[in-house]
């Protein structure tokens, strides 16, 4: 057990001190080599501030990282801190083989670590891709030191023949019409360079605004941080004002578990559910809490969306883009609207309420972007928990992103085994499929993949394509891109590959979807299903070596957050 140092000591550069069995002498070698970087004793005496640096070349979304690093150094030098920046991970989505959700634990884990291990009284966390917010978070939470999330923030729109896009719900939507013979290779070529029209995260409300937005709501971030856009000035302020929050939550000692409480996070899944955020948020929102041991329940969730309309015209549910949000008073305009349904007296890193900070944001003007409550984008929360013989431990889907005529669905299955047979079979002219069968797919859960992969949402069959089929219901045990549309069942558990009943459907089973009953149900007698479990075991997936092997001995369900069971706080 380690003893607890005196408060004088437990600060600064005295923080975890290197044992070497003589405390004055690992505090004299700390101070001796830290001091070969030109630092003199004043500025080794205050308060230090942490910086996680996860500026990467494979890494476009934070590809602000230089101007925030130094807006932010500014502002903890302007409080009187001393700025410390370290690298850790950093994950991008499009670049993290075989999914960045593969990687979002190994991440937590460095961040985790490298705060513990090195001296900080606070620590700033800079990420805004995907994976890297919870992450963060995640490892901030478990190592209990003062800490404030700042995003990266969104890229800017870009402008093909006329018409606005950005990534990457336009880039499905462009890619979908390459697929179906709409246009041609020469178009698809040049969307191709104008959906990233600039650095910085995703554009529409995809699982990186989400975090950003909720990041927000959970009170972890400055206010009006979670919308400005990468290559603003908005931004870099927001950065800097960062800078001087730290200081200030180094001095009052404001740890995370007093910010990230059970208020908190129902604060944050409310607005989750109102700005139509992605899936991805339930699974991240839920491994943030569990490092603090705080339950997320799917039924407490579809309760909340029961009573939480969808109000942020955002695409993939509405029209808009991030940068729209921002212009629109930032999520501010959103909690003004839901200050009704939020717990006004959770704690905020900068030591004042939410409900002090909402009114403290000024008064509301005319914008297009966050309706009212009484003219709600989608009446009900973005996302439905369903449940049945399918998905004994839950579902979701993002109902406010689906066709409203499937949302009533019973249809034949059409299954795929695993990514590499849908990749193998879905385009071609002989797959037996009509318009309104059931795509299934299994094996991409946590441990199937492994790392639970965006496949879940599966590609139109060309020839359904090519016939102008732009929807149909598809069922997986993986995840789906928070920029996707379509009516689409993600998050089956338990998953195929660790003997859920996802793993023996066959195709030409019926298979029956009622979102207004939270109904997935498949209608195959348990008889029959029994045979099935008997003549085919499924034998979960292992690992020789290596952090797979860690992947898949610890990783735990959907309905946990996917984080590993030894992280989580009991």
């Amino acid at each position: 057990m380690i003893a607890r140092m005196d408060d004088k000591k437990d600060k600064g550069l005295e923080k975890g001190l290197t044992s070497y069995g003589d405390r004055g002498f690992s505090l004299f070698l700390r101070k001796a080599f830290i001091k070969g970087a030109g630092y003199t004793d004043d500025a080794l005496s205050r308060p230090v501030v942490g910086i996680a640096n996860t500026g990467s070349s494979y890494n476009p979304c934070h590809g602000n990282m230089p101007q925030l690093l130094e807006a932010v150094r500014r502002g903890v030098m302007l409080a009187g801190g001393l700025p410390v920046d370290f690298p850790t991970i950093s994950i991008h989505e499009s670049f993290a083989h075989p999914t960045s959700m593969f990687l979002r634990n190994l991440m937590s884990i460095d961040t985790e670590e490298m705060i513990r291990a090195q001296p900080m009284d606070a620590v700033v966390l800079i990420g805004g891709c995907d994976k890297t917010v919870p992450a963060q978070l995640m490892g901030a939470a478990s190592a209990g030191v003062p800490c404030v999330q700042l995003v990266t923030g969104s890229m800017l729109t870009g402008s093909h023949q006329g018409e606005r896009v950005g990534a990457c719900t336009d880039c499905r939507r462009y890619w979908g019409r390459y697929r179906a013979e709409e246009i041609d290779a020469d178009e698809i070529a040049r969307v191709n360079n104008q959906l990233v029209a600039s650095v910085g995260t995703c554009s529409v409300m995809g699982t990186a605004s989400t975090m950003a937005c909720v990041a927000e709501a959970l009170g972890i971030t400055v206010p009006g941080g979670a919308s400005p856009p990468a290559v603003t000035a908005d931004r870099v302020r927001v950065a800097e004002r960062t800078g001087q929050v730290a200081v200030q939550i180094a001095k009052s000692r404001l740890t995370p578990e007093k910010i990230l409480t059970p208020k908190a996070f129902e604060n944050a899944l409310r607005v989750l559910l109102a700005i139509g955020g992605s899936t991805n948020g339930v699974i991240h929102v839920t491994a943030i809490a569990g490092r603090l041991g705080i339950p997320v329940d799917l039924e407490r969730l579809h309760a909340l969306g029961q009573e939480t309309p969808v109000l942020v015209d955002l695409k993939p549910s509405g029209q808009h883009y991030m940068e729209d949000l921002h212009r629109a008073g930032g999520l501010a305009t959103l909690l003004r609207e839901l200050k009704p349904m939020l717990h006004l007296d959770a704690l905020t890193i900068t030591g004042r309420t939410l409900g002090e900070e909402i009114d403290a944001a000024g008064a509301p003007f005319e914008q297009d972007v966050v309706r009212p409550l009484s003219r709600p984008l989608y009446p009900k929360g973005g996302i439905a928990v369903l449940r049945g013989n399918l998905a004994p431990g839950g579902a979701i889907i993002k109902q406010s992103a689906a066709d409203a005529k499937l949302m009533k669905h019973e249809g034949r299955a059409v299954v795929f085994e695993d990514a590499s047979d849908l990749a193998q079979r879905v385009d071609s002219d002989e797959l037996d499929v009509k318009a309104d069968d059931i795509l299934v797919l299994k094996n991409i859960g946590p441990k199937g993949a492994p790392g639970m992969p965006e496949a879940g949402y599966l590609p139109s069959p060309k020839k359904l394509a090519r016939a102008g089929v732009k929807d149909m219901v598809r069922i997986s045990d993986g995840r789906m891109s928070g920029t996707a549309a379509g009516t689409i069942v993600l998050h089956v558990t338990p998953e195929s590959a660790v003997g859920g009943p996802l793993a023996w459907v066959q195709s030409g089973d019926r298979i029956r979807l009622d979102v207004e009953r939270r109904e997935l149900s498949l209608l195959v007698d348990d008889g029959e299903l029994a045979k099935r479990k008997a003549a085919q075991p499924v034998i979960e997936p292992r690992a020789a070596r290596g952090y797979l092997k860690l992947f898949l001995e610890s990783v735990t369900q959907a309905d946990q957050g996917v984080d590993f069971d030894f992280l989580r706080k009991e």
